[in-house]
């Protein structure tokens, strides 16, 4: 039997098991959900189980657990160790889903749900093809481990002490992860770069209590004023990010990486219509691609205060709170970002107003050379499936833990996602374009045996 057949033959079966495991609500961010977090945890341990790897245990930490797994033959073959996460994302705002976003939908042939695609989805091909070697009786062509864990989504904060801790066990000669894009349909990429990540949450106080906007407005400092303006200065008129010293560690970029860009043929009109937008924005000087995948941003991701009920209270709100994130690339560092990002806003706080500080998640930039050897072979196992060569590009978003790996394991980290860009994760309405788990499994199986053709 062909892995194409044998993957055929069990589809309906496999989608049901990840259904499951997609309707736990393991959203690590909630406290709500911390019994979510380790149930979700205990599914992925039974599967890893069922699909034939040892050795499967759930690691406590100071958070969530990570769940280890590996099957090691022959200490002659190559070994990968398969990062991802079973934890996901909030679902706000929830009216947006046009199905329950933990009760799994399939329509129009793609999976809905939180995770679908981010990563428990992508994850399970990974599961599902060691399982095929050994479900047929085939003899695995690499060792195989796996480190799965449960809080990339709140920034990994206790996965590199675990990695520290743990390095003789988790060693591998490469490090699989599946939590990024294809360009687009039937163009795969393999992500050379991901952005660092640093954020955190600031509030802005006035009086000691809320005040009737009759008897007080016009008199006293409003903190949703005073916030917003203070959000304001954040950014120049070019779309820069005006916090000194932002760009010191951020190189430019060279005329064979803006080559590069431009060979993507990236569509912004296309994108701009999709997202129902009348205009694009960003750093001035930069095309979408070059913005999203190799400029550092500075972003609003949160800002409430005052009365957020139905109809009218008229009230001059005493406090505001705003959360914000930065993207970094480069040799830019998540704490020195937050450090003169918090000098700024200190700098610039309206009269009248306190301002508190509360810095969060740290994760570095990673970047990969595209001529390493491994990704070579990644390049012809998408080839292989997809009938086109992948192009290497640099993602925009951030895996916190990829930089941690590739620096504490010394080891090249590949990136194949088989996600699609709209497919929505962190938003309402996620899902998986089920094509691409089709095509995942194969081009995984593909991989696997073509690292171990290499060292033969």
């Amino acid at each position: 039997m062909t892995f194409q057949s044998y993957f055929e033959s069990r589809k309906t079966q496999h989608l049901q098991e990840l259904k499951e495991w997609l309707s736990i609500p393991s959203i690590s961010a909630l406290s709500a959900h911390k019994q979510d977090v380790s149930r979700a945890a205990e599914w992925l341990s039974d599967a890893l189980r069922l699909a034939g790897l040892e050795h499967v245990s759930i690691r406590e930490t100071k958070g969530h657990p990570v769940v280890y797994a590996d099957y090691l033959r022959d200490t002659n073959l190559p070994t990968v160790l398969v990062y991802g996460h079973y934890d996901v994302q909030p679902v706000d705002p929830l009216h947006l889903w046009e199905t329950p976003p933990f009760e799994p939908n399939i329509r129009d042939g793609k999976l809905y749900a939180r995770g679908a695609t981010d990563d428990k989805g992508q994850l399970f091909l990974h599961i599902k093809a060691v399982e095929a070697f050994l479900a047929q009786g085939l003899p695995l062509p690499v060792n195989v481990k796996f480190c799965i864990e449960g809080e990339e989504e709140i920034g990994s904060p206790n996965l590199p002490a675990f990695l520290e801790q743990n390095r003789d066990m988790l060693a591998a000669d490469y490090v699989l992860i599946s939590d990024t894009s294809l360009l687009e349909k039937g163009r795969p990429a393999i992500s050379t770069g991901l952005r660092g990540l640093c954020s955190m949450q600031i509030s802005i106080t006035t009086a000691n209590t809320d005040l009737h906007s009759g008897s007080f407005g016009g008199g006293v400092p409003n903190a949703l004023h005073a916030i917003v303006s203070l959000l304001d200065s954040l950014h120049d008129k070019q779309g820069r990010v005006a916090v000194a010293g932002f760009y010191d560690d951020v190189p430019g970029l060279s005329a064979m990486e803006r080559d590069e860009f431009t060979k993507l043929a990236f569509d912004e009109e296309k994108l701009k219509q999709e997202l129902g937008l009348d205009a694009m924005y960003g750093e001035d000087g930069y095309s979408f691609v070059e913005r999203i995948g190799a400029r550092p941003t500075l972003e609003i991701n949160g800002l409430y205060g005052g009365f957020q009920g139905e109809g009218t209270k008229t009230v001059i709100p005493r406090e505001a709170i705003a959360k914000i994130t930065s993207r970094l690339v480069g040799t830019q560092k998540p704490q020195d970002i937050l450090d003169k990002i918090e000098r700024h806003l200190l700098a610039h706080v309206p009269t009248g107003a306190r301002l508190t500080v509360k810095q969060l998640e740290k994760g570095n930039p990673f970047t990969i050379d595209p001529a390493t050897p491994v990704l070579q072979k990644a390049a012809d196992a998408y080839e292989s499936v997809y009938g086109k060569r992948p192009v290497f590009t640099k993602d925009g978003g951030s895996i916190p833990i990829v930089e941690a790996f590739s620096r504490l394991l010394s080891v090249p980290v590949v990136l194949m996602g088989f996600g699609l860009p709209d497919e929505n994760l962190h938003a309402p309405n996620e899902h998986f374009n089920l094509e691409n788990f089709d095509y995942g499994l194969l081009t995984i199986t593909t991989f696997l045996q073509l690292l171990a053709e290499k060292d033969k």
